[in-house]
């Protein structure tokens, strides 16, 4: 990675063209190690960087290696052989003629020469030297002082011109005036004198005009020096930050494609091992993780186990064969649609639209439907409950620790969903509803709505016959930085149990979509959720590791340790957001040996780990179906009887779903807009409130209401009612018309 960083050219100095460099392509031979010796590498000299390919199909992904030339030592070897140093490391290579090694050799003495000229050298034009940051200021306003001062002299000579130009006409009409009693002689001489001021005058005026114009010129060539420039040098950096970007994302892909080749690596400075590959990576050890789990021995995972890790059927209150989870999850696929319209393919680069927006709040950038999925936030803060049947399991557990777990297993759940969803879901208008009714198949129903606009929140309740209720307000935070977007989800989710009175109280981690630049984008989950029963202080710990190309770990790993309100560790949970979550009883535990910072870790020896949680297979073609559960793919579907906000009535978000983007991009404008015209007229009646001195009036949601929670203290959106009772009269008179 080192070199990787190194290729890097260092940027020009302000007012300095980029020289032109030569580019050069061809094959050489590459010193690799003593086992291999020289092995056949594809060159290619480019911007004063020889890169290094294994074939030339490689070029457009995978580049073994990039050699910056600007401070490297060239020097010709013996029989065909070519050395060059850089940074302490030799590169031996060899042509395959003496012809050949000589045009290699002057090629790159001319792109050294060249690239140090980039850096140190005057500009193509040569008649000036490029000035520093500083000198570049100092000439720049000395400029505009010298332009100043014509501009001065302008308006001197424009005064002169007119107070001379009235003195030479008063002195003709006295002239052509016969009554006047002064001599005709004199009125000439007069006349004459008044003239020659008048065309002295007009000549400084036109001497200051050609100094003016002079020094513009001058320094419009300057200026349009500079401007070019900077055009090149962003154009330069942008093509930079691409090239880093797709050899970052060869490395991931090569790592991905053999991922044990790359654990552990020693990288040697001379050697090119048995793997080109190798010589990325440095060796790296991730940190411990904050528990250790050693099962018994005698308790090792026995055919049975893997049976039942891979889906069998656990015993005692885990998931069992006769639970009514997958029976309803197959009424829901024969009861509702299965399938929308195939996605278009319609490419557009997310980097051209985003390349200016770092650092911005990213619901604040307006941006096409292509990068959207069919389903607004409301909708996939409804996915939440896709696994509901945890819930129901949980509500008919009589212990509380093992209520923990599967409450703690519910919280990874809602995350199994974006795997290879890394499309932006719609962001909701405010006053938009939705409405999940499930009472049929699952025992319960869900509602959303948009409480604000800026910051975006959401409030969800959900009630359930089968003995929970869930609710949760969610404000949404998400930045882009350049190469990744960060969404983090602020506020709490509560969940009760009506026959304990258990009330449980977690938040969500941070969602990263990686490769905004170049590469697939994916997404990744990390940070860490405690899970609060404030009812009994029991409390479930969760951690959800950051993907690392070097880790040893399985991708997506979740760990967790359920505790009572003495804190004495009674399960460890294990597994990943994207398919399960098993846990294991502890039966015992022991003070271990120290760690690498001399910490002791607690040993914890404990039963066979049983299945809690697993995530349910995508339908066929989810691939084409913006990767959609069978749930989700539900979401949208026409329903009758809904609010008229309800998220299902948005047209631009019904024309994408059946494939017409064009149309779909037209009428999210028209609703942006709308919405911003509403939020101004709201602004300007609260400004003439304060005004009037009247109370300002303040956005208040229809379906929830702003309280202070009793245990938690803390402010959020409740549910205030209402809702179904207005859909079962189909009285919507209330709801604001927003689309």
């Amino acid at each position: 990675m080192d070199e990787l960083v190194r290729s890097l050219p260092s940027p020009n100095l302000p007012g300095m063209q980029l020289p032109r460099l030569d580019t050069h392509k061809g094959w050489l031979f590459k010193w690799t190690n003593y086992l291999k010796g020289y092995q056949r590498r594809w060159f290619v000299l480019s911007n004063g960087l020889l890169s290094y390919y294994r074939t030339q199909a490689e070029m457009g992904h995978t580049c073994r290696g990039t050699i910056p030339l600007a401070a490297a030592q060239i020097e010709l070897g013996d029989a065909c052989h070519l050395l060059i140093t850089n940074g302490g490391r030799s590169y031996h290579l060899k042509a395959t003629s003496e012809a050949e090694c000589q045009h290699w050799l002057s090629t790159l003495q001319q792109a050294k020469i060249n690239a140090n000229a980039l850096i140190h050298h005057s500009d193509d034009s040569g008649d000036e030297e490029s000035p520093g940051p500083h000198d570049a200021r100092v000439l720049n306003q000395g400029a505009l002082k010298t332009l100043a001062s014509k501009l001065d002299d302008l308006s001197t000579c424009n005064e002169l011109i007119g107070k001379h130009g009235a003195a030479l006409q008063r002195s003709l009409g006295e002239f052509e005036d016969p009554r006047g009693c002064v001599n005709g002689a004199d009125k000439l001489k007069t006349v004459n004198e008044r003239a020659a001021l008048f065309r002295i005058t007009s000549n400084a005026m036109i001497n200051a005009c050609r100094d003016f114009v002079d020094v513009a010129q001058s320094q419009n060539r300057r200026w349009q020096k500079t401007l070019q420039h900077e055009q090149e040098q962003r154009h330069y950096l942008e093509t930079t930050i691409e090239q880093l970007a797709k050899q970052h994302n060869s490395l991931e892909t090569a790592w991905r494609e053999k991922p044990t080749s790359y654990t552990g690596v020693q990288r040697s400075c001379e050697v090119d091992g048995s793997d080109e590959n190798d010589e990325f990576f440095d060796a790296m050890e991730d940190a411990p993780s904050f528990i250790t789990v050693n099962a018994e021995t005698k308790h090792r995972r026995s055919g049975s186990s893997q049976s039942m890790l891979s889906g069998g059927v656990p015993s005692d209150w885990t998931l069992n064969e006769n639970d009514t989870s997958d029976s309803n999850h197959m009424q829901l696929r024969r009861t509702r649609r299965s399938r929308i319209p195939d996605k278009p393919n319609y490419s557009l680069n997310l980097w051209s639209i985003m390349k200016n927006c770092i650092g911005k709040d990213l619901s604040k950038i307006p941006m096409p439907v292509n990068f959207n999925e069919p389903l607004s936030m409301l909708q996939r803060l409804t996915e939440d409950v896709e696994y509901s049947e945890l819930l129901d399991r949980a509500a008919r557990c009589g212990d509380s620790l093992e209520q923990m777990c599967l409450v703690a297993a519910f919280s990874v759940s809602s995350y199994s969903t974006t795997t290879y969803r890394t499309s932006k879901p719609f962001n909701p208008l405010l006053g938009e509803t939705y409405e999940l009714d499930r009472l049929q198949e699952y025992g319960y129903r869900s509602i959303c709505e948009q409480v604000s606009h800026h910051p975006p929140a959401a409030a969800h309740h959900v009630t359930s016959q089968r003995g929970w209720t869930l609710w949760q307000h969610i404000t949404i935070d998400s930045k882009f930085r350049g190469k990744y977007i960060s969404v983090v989800p602020l506020g709490k989710i509560h969940l009760q149990f009506h026959s304990s009175g258990n009330h449980y109280v977690w938040s969500k981690v941070t969602s990263t979509v990686h490769n905004i630049i170049v590469g697939k984008l994916w997404i990744d989950q990390s940070g860490e959720i405690d899970v609060v029963n404030i009812t009994t202080k029991d409390t479930c710990h969760l951690k959800f590791s950051p993907y690392s190309y070097f880790s040893r770990d399985v991708p997506r790993k979740v760990t967790g340790m359920v505790e009572d309100c003495e804190g004495t560790a009674h399960y460890i949970l294990s597994g990943t957001w994207d398919e399960k979550m098993e846990s294991a009883k502890i039966v015992d535990s022991s003070q271990g040996s120290g760690g690498s910072e001399g910490k002791q870790k607690t040993v914890y020896q404990t039963l066979q780990p049983k299945l809690l949680w697993k995530k349910y297979p995508l339908p066929d073609n989810a691939e084409n179906m913006h990767y959609f559960s069978a749930l989700a793919l539900t979401l949208n579907e026409p329903e009758e009887g809904v609010a008229p906000t309800d998220s299902r009535m948005r047209p631009d978000q019904r024309l994408m779903e059946a494939g017409l983007w064009d149309e779909a991009n037209t009428q999210k404008q028209r609703l942006e807009e709308c919405q911003r015209l509403e939020r101004k007229r709201r602004e300007v009646q609260s400004m003439q409130a304060i005004e009037e001195g009247q109370e300002m009036e303040v956005y208040q949601p229809l379906w929830f209401e702003k309280r202070t929670d009793g245990t938690t203290r803390e402010s959020s959106y409740i549910y205030r009612g209402g809702y179904w009772e207005a859909k079962e009269r189909q009285d919507w008179s209330m709801c604001p018309e927003i689309f």
